[in-house]
This record gives structure tokens, C-alpha cells and sequence, in this order.
């Protein structure tokens, strides 16, 4: 087999890696990045068919909650960028709101044009590179990555993108020490011949087809990218975190998708349209199944943080916000899973406000409550989260990273968590 070439993408990227020109804007550099520029037709019946030859690709697959998902497509990305590949994103899948619900594409949620202009990378959608109608089984070799983690585990980590892509992959193990998350680096050196050769391994068969193939090397491939960090676990709960400052961060959200959660704030906050939104303070408080890491404790005033304990976090970030920017900030909107009125009814004693999604789902589908909700916490002057949530950890970084806001985390297991 032939490893030689290392032109990773066409010659134009290489230059619009380089500083910008002086007096130029992100903004300027649209074009230069538009999908299109990076495949050879609109989408095919065959990936392989609307690939570059000159250039090099990379993607992985999810299989969690709509969070975790949007961190494993944070670390898709910001191998790319290390790798010198260009990402192409599947969709994100309904697994937190029942299979039943279509998918919805990563640019119905995110501004990728934006994102490829903020990162000077280009960034693909798999429904941009082969046609959604297409029934074609294409086999393709991933890294397995998952059963490397997870000592346990027998198998790649399972995700139904495969399937619905009508692709048949199959998992080559790279050979480094187990450890709950892999580097980065160790799972980048796969992307180059020297080290992808002296790491692989009889590849296990695809499910379709059963064929065994080696890792892909046009189309970089890995099962599953959320255990994935450049010095400790779970690392976008630290400032330092590099998917976070150098991909996540420029993750906005769409036109539409923003202009609809500033419709919720305004009704939620009683405010008239063309009115502009005062400054507020989201809450984010996850309980639903956490419950389960509660044991026997009683949940309110036992396990999970009261109130109270909130509201004192919720006043931190208010004198905050008054010292470090002159703000007074009296709204304060909370978004939650709890399902217990009596909690509700104490919310609503502090003036906090809720926000209505009685009619959300029939107007705008399944998964607009939660992509609301992430809106909403992301566009606080302030924003107070639940530890050990990763919907919490997202949202505060938008908000130190797009407000400048001042943040709090609520820690949770016993009575006496959140004293300090």
C-alpha cells in the first residue's frame, strides 16, 4: 500500500492559513471557505465519488445526549485543524429526546459559514458530500477508539449515523495505553503514514458487508471523539481547554435560531418587540438523572443543591457583574428539568422568570426546547450552572467567552456541597 503524499488540502487553504492580510476582517473570507470549493459536485450516491484527490478529510460519529455531542463535534473539528483535514460533520441525532424524532443538520444549529471565517479552516456537513436519498453501501475503516478508553467495552462505540449514512465501518484498535481519555496528539499521529503504519492492526469486520479494511487514509475516520482531551478529562471545564478557544467558542448559532430564542426571552422577561432585552442572569439546574447518583439522600435538601444555596450563587454573580461592569441586573431566567410544581412555585417566590414551552414542540419540533434553552443560557450578562452537567460547562464558556460575563457553578451530592 502506498503512504508517500502528504499534500493535505488544496494549495489556496494553505495560504489563507497564514496571518490575514493587514487591514482585512474574518469576515472577508467567506468565499474562500464555501463548502463547495472542497468537493467536486453537489452531494453524490458515493462519498467517495465528491472527495478531492488532493485534499484529506476527517470524521467521527456520536452516540450521546445533544451536549456531549456538540463537545465530540468540538474535538472532530479541532483534530481536523491539527491534522491539516477538512472535518465533515454528520448530523446531530435525537438520542436525548427519543429515536422517533428526525436528526437535525449541525448547520440548522450552528453558523458554520461563520465558524469557517472565525477558525480560516474549511468545515463540511455529510449531506453536503453524499445525496440523502442515496441508498449506496459505502465501506469505510475507522480508528476504533472507544474500546481503547473503556477496558470493558467489546465492540466500536455503537452510533446510528453509520446506518443512516449507508455506511459500513469496521474498527482497527491503535495501540497506545488505556486511559479513560486519549490525547489528542496520540489520535493526530494517526493521521500520518509512519505512525499509522507501525500501529495497525488485523481491522475487525464491517456489519454489512464483512469485509475488513484498514483505517481510511482520504477520509481520516474514528468511532467516537467525545474521551478525547490535551491534558486531563473533561477538559472544557477549563479555561485552557484548546477545542474550546480554538473551535467551540467560534460555534455560534444560526440567524434563525438566535432570533427565535430572543423572541422566548422577550415574552419570558414581558418585554415589547423592538424593545431591547435588559441584561439577566440564566440558570441552568439539571436534576432528571442525576437523581440516580442520589442513592437514598432526599433529593431537594439532601442531594441536589435547595434554592436557597442557588440564590446565593445567583447574588454572587450580581455583585460581580456590579463591580467588574457597573451592571445591576434584576431578571433572572431559569431553565431546568425538574418536574416538581412545589420547586417551580420557589423559583417563581424569587421573581425569577420560567419560560413557557407549552407550545414549543408543536410550533417548532422536539428539538427546540433544549436548542432554545441553550440560547438562552449562552446570552446572560451572568450565568449559574449545575456541576457536573456538561449543558452547564457549554454555557458557562459562552458566556465568559461571547458576554465577558460572570459565572458561578452550583456543586451538588449532599447537604453541604456548595458551602464555601
Amino acid at each position: 500500500m502506498f503512504f508517500g503524499y502528504l499534500t493535505l488540502y488544496p494549495t489556496q487553504v494553505h495560504v489563507l492559513q497564514e496571518p490575514l492580510p493587514q487591514g482585512s476582517h474574518p469576515t472577508d473570507l467567506v468565499d474562500h471557505f464555501a463548502f463547495d470549493k472542497f468537493l467536486k459536485s453537489p452531494p453524490t450516491a458515493h462519498f467517495r465519488d465528491n472527495l478531492l484527490p488532493d485534499a484529506k478529510y476527517i470524521t467521527s460519529w456520536i452516540s450521546a445526549g445533544w451536549t456531549n455531542d456538540v463537545m465530540t463535534y468540538i474535538n472532530l473539528i479541532y483534530l481536523g485543524l491539527i491534522t491539516e483535514r477538512i472535518p465533515i460533520i454528520p448530523t446531530f441525532i435525537p438520542s436525548h429526546i427519543g429515536g422517533s424524532v428526525p436528526p437535525i443538520d449541525f448547520g440548522k444549529v450552528f453558523d458554520v459559514p461563520r465558524l469557517t471565517r472565525l477558525i480560516r479552516s474549511p468545515v463540511l456537513e455529510w449531506h453536503q458530500v453524499k445525496s440523502r436519498n442515496s441508498t449506496e453501501v459505502d465501506e469505510l475503516g475507522c480508528w476504533n477508539v472507544f474500546q481503547v478508553v473503556k477496558d470493558d467495552e467489546t465492540r466500536p462505540r455503537y452510533s446510528p449515523l453509520p446506518d443512516m449514512l449507508h455506511l459500513g465501518t469496521r474498527g482497527n484498535h491503535p495501540r497506545f495505553q488505556h486511559d479513560f481519555h486519549v490525547y489528542f496528539w496520540a489520535l493526530a499521529a494517526l493521521a500520518f503514514p509512519e505512525h499509522r503504519t507501525e500501529n495497525l492492526v488485523p481491522p475487525s469486520q464491517s456489519p454489512a458487508h464483512h469485509v475488513s479494511l484498514p483505517p481510511d487514509e482520504h477520509l481520516l475516520c474514528y468511532d467516537y471523539l467525545y474521551y478525547v482531551c490535551a491534558n486531563q478529562p473533561y477538559e472544557f471545564d477549563f479555561d485552557y481547554s484548546p477545542a474550546w478557544r480554538f473551535v467551540g467558542q467560534h460555534m455560534h448559532w444560526t440567524t434563525e435560531l438566535r432570533n427565535l430564542a430572543d423572541d422566548y426571552i422577550r415574552r419570558t422577561l414581558r418585554v415589547e418587540d423592538g424593545q431591547e432585552i435588559p441584561p439577566y442572569i440564566g440558570i441552568h439546574v439539571r436534576h432528571g438523572d442525576f437523581k440516580a447518583f442520589c442513592g437514598d439522600s432526599p433529593l431537594t435538601d439532601g442531594c441536589f443543591a435547595p434554592i436557597s444555596v442557588i440564590s446565593r450563587r445567583v447574588n454572587e454573580v450580581k455583585a460581580e457583574l456590579w463591580e467588574r461592569k457597573g451592571l445591576n441586573v434584576n431578571h433572572v431566567i431559569m431553565t431546568s428539568d425538574e418536574r416538581e410544581p412545589t420547586w417551580w412555585d420557589e423559583v417563581i417566590k424569587l421573581g425569577w422568570y420560567t419560560v413557557d414551552h407549552s407550545q414549543t414542540v408543536e410550533l417548532y419540533g422536539d428539538w427546540y426546547p433544549v436548542l432554545i434553552d441553550a440560547v438562552i443560557q449562552a446570552s446572560g450578562v451572568g450565568f449559574v450552572g449545575t456541576d457536573r452537567s456538561t449543558m452547564s460547562t457549554l454555557a458557562r464558556r459562552r458566556v465568559q467567552s461571547w458576554q465577558n460575563g460572570a459565572v458561578r457553578t452550583v456543586k451538588w451530592g449532599k447537604l453541604d456541597s456548595d458551602d464555601h
